[in-house]
């Protein structure tokens, strides 16, 4: 018998540098790659296939696309740089500018803050982009359309955000990158037509993962939004309309002196940089901004419990999209923090047997969720690293549950009741307050009485 191929490994500490070596857009076929490189060594290279049948292309229009891909660019080199961290940046593809390397480190340091704690990294001693003077690309102001794109992402979050626009009187196109279940679900109900783009990430990547690179959770949303940012450039839309709450901008706990974040890219933190670096550089009248930003989860979640036709097509659980097909959920998977937490913020607004057919189980009787359900409060540890809500609203929907006979007896809320509530401080969570709108925004002024009259009461 031959003896066994040894086994290849990957040693991060080998690499000094991570560099952004290129992009290309090819037209006909609307497909961007994206290039990168550790040293002389690894090389990736990364394809968005931008949605198809877009009008050509005006110059004005072209030069917005072009900006947006080149931020694009640096911005998803977060997924490739993660593998070794090395401590210096080299961006070959022109001089970025103050307001642009100021985002980029954000991007890099608060957006891995998770990565970074994992791996017990410190990027935010070690990780800057250096700006190149006062090298700034000037915007192209392009002609309004008058047309919204919403990216959906299967959950009830963007169902809201979609109805939302629908009853302001928007002209809505959906936006997805890729075509899950749920996402087809949920546009299926909705009835709007959808533009579909397809990020291929380097299978050299993957690889890499097995070899022993360095692996943990990255901004993806941040790349999400350039991508349908990227898609409203070509096809001819003025925003990019995003689901994000109140909720996302709250961290999860400190690690050396950092906040970290599992949310960071869905947070008012990355909105208001990305605006900014879109009037600066790219078009003064494109824009980004979330249409959910001051509503929490809770009020959300009454929201979307008003909107009964979703409720079968929607799924909230981070099993059904993970990018490993071979591991891919079909629906949900009833024992994560995802789970428990939108059946936790939508059970006070519906019964029982209809979070059961939502979900498939009744996580809020099941003993052995319970623990999970009050980490969600963070009292007992730190909150869960997934897209839940902020700690004040758990408590509020379990403070809802308590006094609601039809959920009072379940087991999460009798352990709540005895052991989290009379430990919770005064005036901590209480409904309305979470209920209210509120807080720092970037919402235009037309769309707020359709966000008052669906979130506010």
């Amino acid at each position: 018998m031959s003896p066994a191929a040894p086994t290849r490994v990957f040693d991060p500490a080998r690499y000094a540098t991570f560099r952004f070596t290129g992009w290309t857009f090819d037209e006909p076929s609307a497909t961007a790659a994206l290039s990168y490189a550790l040293d002389d060594e690894v090389r990736f290279t990364e394809r968005v296939a931008l949605p198809a049948g877009a009008p050509p292309l005006s110059p004005e229009r072209r030069a917005v696309l072009h900006a947006i891909l080149d931020l694009l660019h640096q911005v998803a080199g977060v997924s490739y740089y993660k593998t070794a961290a090395p401590e210096r940046l080299a961006v070959e593809t022109g001089a970025i500018s103050p307001g642009r390397a100021r985002l980029l480190t954000a991007v890099y340091v608060h957006g891995l803050g998770e990565y970074a704690y994992r791996n017990g990294l410190d990027l935010a001693a070690r990780l800057r982009f250096a700006p190149d003077g006062d090298a700034r690309p000037a915007p192209t102001p392009l002609a309004p359309t008058g047309r919204s794109l919403v990216p959906v992402g299967g959950g009830k979050d963007s169902v809201v955000a979609l109805e939302t626009m629908r009853a302001a009187g928007a002209d809505v196109t959906l936006f997805s990158v890729g075509d899950p279940s749920a996402i087809a679900a949920t546009a299926a109900v909705a009835g709007l037509p959808r533009l579909v783009a397809r990020r291929t990430i380097d299978p050299l990547l993957m690889r890499l993962n097995r070899e022993g690179a360095l692996n943990g959770h990255v901004p993806v949303t941040a790349i999400v939004a350039l991508i349908a940012l990227a898609t409203a450039a070509l096809h001819g839309h003025d925003e990019v309309v995003l689901a994000n709450e109140r909720s996302a901008s709250q961290g999860n706990l400190e690690h050396r002196g950092l906040e970290v974040n599992h949310q960071w890219s869905k947070g008012l933190d990355f909105e208001h940089g990305l605006q900014a670096v879109l009037a600066a550089e790219v078009s003064p009248g494109l824009r980004c901004f979330s249409i959910l930003r001051g509503a929490s989860e809770l009020a959300i979640a009454r929201a979307f419990a008003r909107l009964p036709a979703y409720h079968h097509a929607f799924t909230s659980c981070n099993a059904t999209f993970r990018l490993d097909e071979r591991r891919r959920a079909d629906t949900w998977c009833g024992d994560c923090p995802k789970c428990r937490f939108v059946t936790l913020a939508l059970a006070p607004f519906l019964a029982p047997r209809d979070i059961e057919a939502i979900v498939g189980a009744d996580l809020l009787d099941d003993p052995a969720q319970v623990a999970g359900f009050l980490a969600l409060c963070g009292f007992e540890e730190h909150k869960p690293f997934e897209c839940v809500g902020e700690r004040e609203e758990s408590v509020a929907a379990f403070r809802l549950l308590a006094a609601d006979p039809r959920w009072a007896g379940h087991a999460a809320v009798r352990a709540a009741r005895e052991r989290l509530l009379p430990a919770v401080p005064a005036g901590f969570g209480e409904p309305d307050a979470v209920l209210a709108l509120g807080g720092d925004h970037e919402i235009p002024a037309r769309l707020l009485p359709a966000v008052h009259a669906r979130l506010g009461a």
